[in-house]
């Protein structure tokens, strides 16, 4: 089973700042109201009983699609925290539902759709009810240039095309043979890949003439790829959960990033990204 990446988090960004920024004046909002100290209020995870700020270490453990968003969220998140961390770490949801289940130390599991969310509930690693915070839906990408003439979906099952897809047990693989069967395709990849950014990679060093990957993928690889979208993506439409572990050691932390997530910051972040909102009421909406 392939190991989750663990990411060391870069200079944060001008964006992550000033998100930082946003949140750490929220935090003092409630203060300036009633005149308590700005520790009082709740904004970017302070305590609503203590007013106690989010502080130590974490691990999230993402979706692969996530890692632009994360990263930024995490450095807003630690610039708003002083004295918190968060560690990322990044990979298929399939794999990291199979980290966690073996033991690796998750505060918090960010799945690219209900299956793998599912497994870990089953698994009773799920602290509580997870919370759908984003949806995404499949694009085509291609090498720039599109030299393979790639123009649709149907276009993918053409005899000589070199397609890439993700594993039928990862969320882009599942969406993917679930838009085939719809289409009634029977697509023949030349590889198939255990984490969305593995396909892109493989369109991006030109191994590949096509990849299904998410449409968020695309826009995050600015001129490296060439892509398109196609209608018959709408049915297969990914919605992505978030939940604490029943293992973590910083329960109020990662409950404050699950906040942050969720919340109003967290998503201006992902729609600026490229995802859609989800129905945070029930998992797989």
């Amino acid at each position: 089973m392939m190991r989750p990446r663990m990411t060391r988090l870069p200079i944060p960004t001008a964006r992550a700042r000033a998100l930082a920024a946003v949140l750490a004046a929220g935090a003092l909002l409630p203060a300036v109201l009633t005149g308590c100290a700005p520790a009082g209020g709740t904004t970017a995870g302070a305590d609503e009983r203590t007013g106690a700020r989010p502080a130590g270490t974490i691990t999230v453990f993402a979706a692969a699609s996530l890692k632009g968003t994360f990263t930024e969220l995490a450095h807003a998140f630690e610039a708003a925290n002083p004295g918190s961390s968060v560690t990322l770490s990044f990979a298929g949801s399939s794999d990291l539902v199979g980290q966690i289940s073996q033991g690796a130390p998750a505060d918090v599991f960010a799945s690219a759709d209900a299956a793998n969310m599912q497994k870990l509930q089953d698994a009773g690693l799920a602290d509580g009810t997870p919370r759908n915070f984003a949806t995404n839906t499949l694009a085509i990408a291609m090498p720039p240039g599109n030299p393979a003439g790639i123009g649709s979906l149907k276009d993918l099952a053409r005899p000589g095309v070199k397609l890439v897809t993700c594993a039928r047990q990862v969320p882009c693989g599942a969406a993917a043979a679930k838009v085939a069967e719809a289409a009634g395709l029977e697509l023949r990849p030349v590889s198939e890949e255990n984490a969305v950014t593995d396909v892109l990679g493989k369109v991006t060093s030109a191994e590949a003439d096509a990849g299904l990957v998410y449409a968020t993928d695309i826009n995050a690889a600015g001129g490296k790829v060439a892509g398109i979208g196609f209608a018959e993506s709408q049915g297969a439409v990914n919605t992505y959960p978030i939940v604490a572990t029943t293992t973590s050691r910083n329960k109020a932390t990662a409950q404050a990033f699950l906040d942050l997530v969720t919340g109003a910051e967290g998503q201006k972040v992902l729609a600026a990204a490229g995802f859609g909102p989800a129905d945070a009421s029930g998992q797989g909406k």
